[in-house]
């Protein structure tokens, strides 16, 4: 990973987009009924949305597996090594992970045979260029519920991780989400308040997305820089005070029960009125 440059720091205070493995669509792109973008084709409506971690050093691939899996209406995080892949599986929950074989640090063979040993259950999908039997077999046999070979074509990757997340947890997560009076369409990337459609940008969805998984609970500032951002750093901005004031605006402004609120010294909540 390169290291940061001053323009970085600058981007993070206008508020405006900046990754470090994985670029995404400009925040001027607005959140309307649709995906920001549909390069991968017709949405699937049975889709369920799903929580999924990537586990890939190489950037090109990465970037292009992320988006694809964010366009369908799916919650991802990246990991470029082996060793942040394990650290991110051991601290959160995930309905599936996709793990390339060949990693820095520790491979994905090891990485994903540590992971059962320490009872994790999550199902996981090999990526890898290398596509013999022996080299499959060695992947099912550390622990992978399947093994796909590169080159891929997208629709069949995300068509087997479901399969594997349904195989798993046929009640799989829902794909809305309700506080209130207050809808978000994970699927449809709607927002709906009582009778009134919210327009969001796309890390203002995503915000208010994880807000509402973690509904009634207080969300510190360090899981939001972790879990939208994905900044496992303080970048020492007022990035998260900009984006809750923008979505503060739009949710709660014009309606007479306000549902964000800060938690002084602790961060922000969710929740219906007391």
């Amino acid at each position: 990973m390169s290291e940061s440059s001053p323009n970085q720091t600058d981007a993070l205070a206008s508020g405006s987009d900046f990754r470090l493995n994985c670029p995404e669509p400009q925040e001027e792109e607005k959140m309307g009924a649709g995906p920001v973008a549909t390069a991968t084709g017709p949405k699937n409506e049975g889709i369920e949305a799903m929580r999924v971690l990537v586990v890939e050093d190489d950037v090109e691939a990465a970037t292009y597996l992320v988006k694809g899996l964010r366009e369908s209406g799916h919650t991802v995080d990246h990991a470029a090594d082996g060793e942040a892949g394990l650290t991110f599986a051991t601290t959160a929950p995930y309905d599936v992970m996709v793990v390339d074989r060949m990693l820095p640090k520790r491979d994905g063979l090891n990485l994903v045979s540590t992971l059962r040993a320490e009872g994790q259950a999550t199902p996981v999908l090999f990526l890898s260029a290398l596509g013999e039997v022996d080299d499959r077999i060695k992947g099912l046999k550390a622990g992978g519920d399947d093994y796909l070979t590169k080159p891929y074509a997208f629709a069949e990757l995300l068509a087997r991780i479901e399969v594997l997340v349904r195989r798993s947890n046929p009640d799989q997560v829902k794909t809305k989400l309700q506080v209130a009076d207050l809808e978000v369409d994970l699927l449809a990337r709607k927002v709906v308040r009582g009778t009134t459609e919210i327009d969001l940008q796309p890390r203002e969805f995503r915000l208010l997305e994880y807000l509402m998984k973690n509904a009634g609970r207080v969300v510190t500032r360090t899981m939001l820089l972790e879990h939208v951002w994905e900044y496992h750093f303080d970048p020492q901005t007022n990035v998260i005070d900009v984006h809750i004031s923008r979505l503060r605006a739009k949710i709660d402004k014009n309606f007479d029960v306000p549902l964000l609120h800060t938690i002084r010294g602790a961060g922000y909540s969710l929740r219906a009125a007391d």
